[in-house]
């Protein structure tokens, strides 16, 4: 990683871990924030992975896309990943099942064998809620998790995706000066981390662009498929899968 990228990468780390403290109280003033994590979610097919399916959450945060999972597929074990440790540490204050860890890590440096040690195996399904677009390569991030998946595997991305529509990078932008950088300065005390929230969007893939990342990062099918209410053209689920033995 160039020295320009990594600054870049521990600036966004340190904007994180310092909004942990105030980060749930934000994102629970989002209209459909929790409702809309769980839908992605859902969209992994519990029914298409293992009775006990081995699920990793990268960029889990404080947990709620962990909850969301648990929510969706109870049997599940998960492992929470994040590259902020005050994240982390406001997710692990939480209750959860003994089903459920949490680990420091950065979605690039995971490999097949960290996954074996902490579950036994590749695993059935990778969830990562609003984390591709922070990720400083996301083709890498990308080819990471294909490869972390067992033959046949799930992906889902839960994110934000408005560079196909005017009408979304006008709610988008809207939303963000009306409502979040606001807020989140008044919760945080700093409105730095949440204008790097609204410019990254905008300058993210569109949804086209975006499944053609996860095609090249060999996913096949992959698919998107919006939220409801006001995030509709602005949050989508993105979903894919690591081909079955012998494609």
């Amino acid at each position: 990683m160039d020295t320009t990228r990594a600054k870049a990468e521990g600036a966004v780390t340190d904007g994180f871990d310092r909004a942990a403290a105030a980060y749930d109280r934000l994102v629970a003033g989002s209209p459909g924030y929790h409702a809309h994590l769980r839908i992605s979610a859902r969209r992994l097919d519990a029914g298409a992975l293992s009775p006990e399916p081995r699920i990793l959450d990268l960029g889990c945060g404080t947990g709620a896309s962990t909850a969301a999972l648990l929510h969706a597929v109870p049997s599940s074990r998960i492992v929470g990943v994040d590259a902020s440790e005050g994240m982390l540490e406001a997710a692990r204050a939480k209750p959860w099942p003994d089903a459920v860890s949490f680990h420091r890590a950065r979605a690039e440096e995971l490999t097949p064998e960290w996954a074996a040690e902490r579950l036994g195996g590749p695993v059935d399904a990778v969830f990562g809620a609003y984390l591709i677009r922070n990720c400083p390569d996301p083709d890498l991030a990308l080819r990471v998790m294909r490869d972390l998946l067992r033959p046949g595997g799930r992906l889902v991305l839960h994110e934000y995706s408005v560079a196909d529509s005017a009408a979304a990078r006008a709610v988008w932008t809207a939303v963000c000066h009306g409502v979040i950088i606001p807020a989140g300065r008044a919760l945080s005390g700093s409105g730095d981390l949440f204008r790097y929230l609204w410019r990254s969007v905008l300058e993210f893939d569109g949804r086209r662009a975006l499944l053609e990342r996860m095609r090249r990062a060999g996913l096949d099918p992959v698919a998107s498929a919006p939220m409801p209410g006001w995030q509709y053209g602005v949050t989508h689920t993105f979903a894919g899968a690591r081909p079955a033995e012998g494609r």
